[in-house]
């Protein structure tokens, strides 16, 4: 079995939540099945799956949450039409509500001098975004199966906190948004001062970054992925919109400006790259979807970018190649998976490999 701690006790000395572009033992993600979520581009939904899982097990491993039979058959059926190591991606049977793996799955943080522990993973509350959707206690235990199968430590928490409102550099800073995170839905008996202390003690980091709103059209109440995220210890992706009537202009403007006044761990500047927002409206079966070129994936020799057919794709392309020029940039499109309002970063989990890091 695998060792259960509570947060209260456990020791975080040393423990830290590494980079995303640091090496990967694997990727989690969770076969869409909800026709809620997708009522109208659920097959959409799994073709741009098939092309994740394909690209990913080129260079790490795959697990993938199935439901049964007839999942392990349509996960099969679609993977078939795409070249991909197939000894890289294990299908797992472990239930689940929904397919938000970066919001209900293991955050898992390292400490490889640690003899006992050099990973252990974060088991912490979801609760679909602030009771948004129901049941969601599937999604909730999500972790709990995961570690039981990897035979690895789980630390319970009574905090809720969602993978996509969190992005790290690995070096002592976490982005968020005051939108999400001091949202009432969330913590409600929580002040600033005190998630702070959290997020400080349980990943590992040493300043906490807030931006204040994400995008129109995410459900999850302004996650930072889909905003802001890091690409190397001291460089920012945040994406902007250049239509002045558009919504998003002056909450993205207002972060971009935060983020050049903003300072690292040791007291230095960011450099800040504007990432343009898709110059097209991508509209679903619930209203605007939350389209944004951040939602991104950094694996294993490569990044997995959300693209929209929009006309400016090859510009914010450009961008994540000169940002990663040892990765393949990998584009895939995202239109029929953003209709269920969210896209790559919000279905992947990544399970850092302890071995490589230092």
């Amino acid at each position: 079995m695998n060792p259960v701690y509570d947060a209260q006790s456990f020791d975080f000395s040393g423990y830290r939540m590494p980079a995303e572009w640091e090496p990967h033992e694997a990727t989690w993600l969770a076969w869409p099945a909800n026709p809620e979520t997708w009522p109208e581009h659920m097959e959409q939904a799994r073709q741009v799956y098939a092309q994740m899982i394909a690209a990913l097990s080129q260079h790490e491993t795959v697990f993938v949450l199935a439901q049964g039979c007839e999942a392990d058959d349509s996960i099969e059926a679609h993977l078939s039409q795409h070249p991909c190591q197939r000894d890289r991606i294990r299908i797992c049977h472990i239930p689940y509500n929904d397919s938000w793996m970066r919001d209900a799955g293991p955050i898992f943080i390292t400490h490889p001098g640690h003899a006992q522990h050099p990973i252990v993973a974060h088991d912490f509350i979801f609760n679909a975004w602030g009771k948004k959707y129901e049941p969601y206690d599937a999604d909730d235990a999500i972790p709990q199966h995961a570690l039981r199968l990897l035979n690895l430590p789980m630390i319970q928490h009574d905090f809720v906190l969602e993978g996509g409102s969190i992005d790290v550099n690995g070096q002592g800073c976490v982005l968020t948004t005051r939108q999400c995170l001091l949202n009432p839905n969330r913590n409600p008996t929580l002040s600033q001062e005190q998630i702070e202390s959290r997020l400080k003690r349980y990943l590992g980091v040493t300043q906490v970054l807030w931006l204040d709103n994400g995008i129109e059209g995410d459900d999850t109440d302004g996650h930072v992925d889909d905003i802001t995220r890091f690409v190397s210890p001291r460089r920012i992706f945040t994406v902007v919109e250049n239509n002045r009537q558009d919504a998003n202009y002056e909450p993205l403007l207002n972060n971009a400006q935060k983020l050049r006044e903003m300072r690292d761990q040791d007291g230095n500047p960011f450099e800040v790259i504007e990432l343009p927002m898709p110059d097209i409206r991508v509209e679903g079966p619930f209203g605007r979807s939350p389209a944004s070129y951040a939602n991104f994936l950094i694996a294993n020799n490569c990044v997995l970018v959300p693209v929209y057919s929009a006309p400016n794709q090859n510009e914010a392309l450009s961008l994540f190649r000169d940002a990663f020029p040892d990765r393949q940039i990998v584009p895939i499109e995202c239109s029929g998976l953003v209709a269920g309002l969210g896209s790559i970063h919000c279905v992947t989990q990544q399970q850092p490999k302890v071995s490589s890091l230092s």
